[in-house]
C-alpha cells in the first residue's frame, strides 16, 4: 500500500466513528450489526457485551467483514471503506483499558456519559486487523474501488 492510499484510509477512519460488522453465526447465516469503533493506525477496536451474539460468533470464527461510510445527498460523493479482517478478543487489561479511554474521545461534542464507561471485565473488547481494504470513492467514477492488500 502506498503512502497516499494509507493516508486516505486513515483519514476516512478518523472522519467516522461507527461501523457495521458482519460475523458468521453457527448456523451459517451472516449477522450484521452496528458498533462504535476507535483505531490506532489500521488496527480497529470495538466492544460488545460479554455474551453477545457477535462475541459468540467471533469465538467460533474470527473472520469479520466491515463497512465504514456515511450518508450523502450527492451520489458522486459516496466514499467509504470495506474490509475483510480478523477479530480477536483483547486479553491484555492495559490494552482494553486504553480502548475504553479512547472511545469517548471519538465524541468530543457529546455531553458526559450518564454512566461510567464499563470496565474490561464488563465488556468484550475486540482488536480488528484488516487483511483486505476496499476504498470506495465515487468521485473517481461510479462505484470506483481501490483494493488494498494488508
Amino acid at each position: 500500500m502506498d503512502d497516499a492510499m494509507k493516508r486516505k484510509i486513515l483519514a476516512l477512519l478518523d472522519q467516522h466513528r461507527i461501523m457495521t460488522v458482519a460475523t458468521l453465526r453457527p448456523d451459517g447465516w451472516p449477522q450484521a450489526t452496528t458498533v462504535g469503533y476507535v483505531n490506532e493506525g489500521l488496527t480497529l477496536y470495538f466492544l460488545c457485551g460479554l455474551d453477545s451474539q457477535k462475541a459468540k460468533n467471533l469465538a467460533q470464527d474470527d473472520r469479520l467483514s466491515l463497512t465504514i461510510d456515511h450518508d450523502t445527498a450527492d451520489l458522486m460523493a459516496i466514499t467509504g471503506l470495506s474490509m475483510a479482517a480478523r477479530a480477536h478478543a483483547v486479553d491484555d487489561r492495559a490494552e482494553a483499558e486504553k480502548v475504553l479511554r479512547l472511545l469517548p474521545l471519538k465524541y468530543p461534542e457529546s455531553r458526559p456519559l450518564p454512566m461510567e464507561m464499563p470496565s474490561p471485565g464488563q465488556v468484550r473488547v475486540f482488536r480488528v486487523t484488516p487483511s483486505v481494504i476496499s476504498v470506495l470513492d465515487y468521485a473517481k467514477g461510479f462505484g470506483h474501488t481501490d483494493l488494498v492488500m494488508c
